[in-house]
């Protein structure tokens, strides 16, 4: 039962847009839900600091927030190479997907990932995700 009380320790954000990631890593900064926020503007920089860190404890990745369209890789194609990580650190490690996308497919692409909590609009709000990140540890 350790894991129902435990809590977010590291966020990563991943989102090419430098505003995006000013602005949410400042919402989710303000809710103090996170010991450490890392942001990457790329996609394929995340998965090579995870792959790097990924047996390291202290910089394990609670929640990653995952922008989906971004150039170069975006957030569906992050999650194809995100599938082939161990099977536990995919179960401790939640991915949230945040877009602006009004586009369905995007949004039914996401919804039927087995990787992915939720998709957020953009931008974060402080209740809903201080609601989300209370139900992922319920």
């Amino acid at each position: 039962m350790a894991a129902a009380t435990q809590t977010p320790n590291l966020l990563i954000i991943i989102d090419d847009s430098s505003f995006d990631l000013r602005i949410n890593s400042g919402i989710a900064s303000h809710t103090k839900l996170f010991k450490q926020i890392v942001c990457f503007s790329s996609a394929e920089a995340a998965l090579d600091f995870l792959a790097e860190n990924i047996s390291n404890p202290e910089i394990f990745p609670h929640i990653i927030f995952l922008d989906i369209q971004m150039p170069e890789m975006d957030g569906f194609e992050f999650l194809e190479r995100y599938d082939t990580f161990p099977g536990d650190f995919k179960e401790k490690s939640h991915v949230i997907m945040i877009s602006s996308t009004d586009d369905l497919r995007d949004i039914v692409r996401a919804d039927s990932d087995k990787n992915v909590v939720k998709l957020l609009k953009k931008p974060l709000r402080i209740e809903e995700l201080k609601a989300l990140v209370a139900k992922i540890y319920k």
